[in-house]
């Protein structure tokens, strides 16, 4: 082990070849350095539960080559407006009551128009009256927008830059990757913690998954979460045929994200459906320690939340 993982010294100068070291290292080393690493700053039989509700669904015009919600592409989803206050403090309470302590909502835009923002205001200050965490995903933000939802008392919001930068218009030709690091930068600059983390499984390359955790590695600060996210092909998708990674893939990439993010919630994201018990403990001993619960997550399946508490209770480990 190196003296930078060794001292786990906080970095924000990660070079490429480094983080492709690590990809390269064995398995049993790699997970050795990420859980060392791990433990320094987590209690390890820990797992943070965050529930996700879909609060406006479909007909965004972004053209996201693995969204489910582009209007661009014929995917079958039933298209909702923005849901009522009620009905997702109702959610929240529910979430809460089965363990999650972070309630995130996700809505299908490009960015927060003016007519529905004083609605995402309320949204926030009434699901945050109940007494849980509070994250939102609503696209891209201004500086001004990012300043009201932390005045409104949001705690998280997510923005994934989902890959490298250079391979970034394969994927989204809509926006820039510039346009995902601004919206980061506001968040920042607003005080609100930051989500963000990527896909791996969309056609690119090892250099890419280092890259995309490169720049996340290299922000001013390290991301607050780290979602690690495998592909779930959607049907009339343009990444519907994606080769499916093999299962060692997203170990490793939870590995290197836990050395280059000592202090990040590292979590085990979408994808989590298709695969078995086995591999997630794996991940979880990788230094993943955050999941969402529920049996949904935005458009795509996600294991049930008694599956969850089983599989956490054979493990050992507990939800906080």
């Amino acid at each position: 082990m190196s003296d930078t993982q060794s001292n786990n010294t906080i970095r924000h100068d990660w070079q490429l070849d480094e983080i492709l070291a690590l990809f390269d290292l064995s398995l049993n080393e790699l997970i050795y350095q990420a859980q060392t690493i791990h433990r320094a700053h987590f209690n390890p039989n820990q797992v943070q539960l965050s529930s996700l509700l879909n609060i406006k669904t479909g007909r965004c015009s972004e053209d996201c080559s693995y969204c489910s919600q582009s209007a661009r592409f014929d995917t079958h989803i039933d298209v909702e407006p923005l849901m009522p206050i009620d009905e997702i403090v109702t959610a929240a309470k529910t979430a809460k009551e089965n363990g999650a302590t972070r309630f995130c909502m996700g809505a299908a835009w490009r960015s927060p128009k003016d007519k529905d923002f004083a609605k995402i205001v309320d949204i926030v200050q009434s699901v945050k009256a109940i007494g849980i965490e509070t994250c939102m995903t609503l696209g891209m933000l201004s500086d001004e927008q990012a300043q009201q939802l932390k005045q409104a008392g949001l705690d998280y919001y997510n923005h994934n830059v989902d890959t490298s930068e250079e391979y970034y218009s394969h994927i989204v030709t809509t926006h820039t990757y510039q346009d995902r690091l601004d919206t980061l930068e506001h968040i920042r600059d607003a005080g609100l913690k930051t989500c963000s983390g990527g896909i791996i499984g969309m056609g690119e390359k090892l250099e890419d998954r280092a890259a995309m955790l490169m720049t996340l590695a290299n922000l001013p600060k390290h991301p607050d979460s780290v979602p690690i996210n495998q592909l779930v092909p959607v049907a009339g998708t343009p990444l519907v045929d994606a080769t499916k990674i093999d299962d060692f893939d997203m170990v490793r990439c939870i590995a290197v994200a836990r050395i280059l993010m000592p202090h990040s919630y590292i979590r085990l994201s979408a994808g989590r459906t298709d695969m078995d018990e086995a591999l997630q403990a794996l991940c979880f001993l990788a230094g993943a320690n955050s999941i969402f619960y529920g049996d949904k997550l935005l458009t795509t399946a996600n294991p049930t939340a008694n599956r969850d508490k089983t599989l956490l209770a054979r493990l050992g480990m507990e939800a906080v």
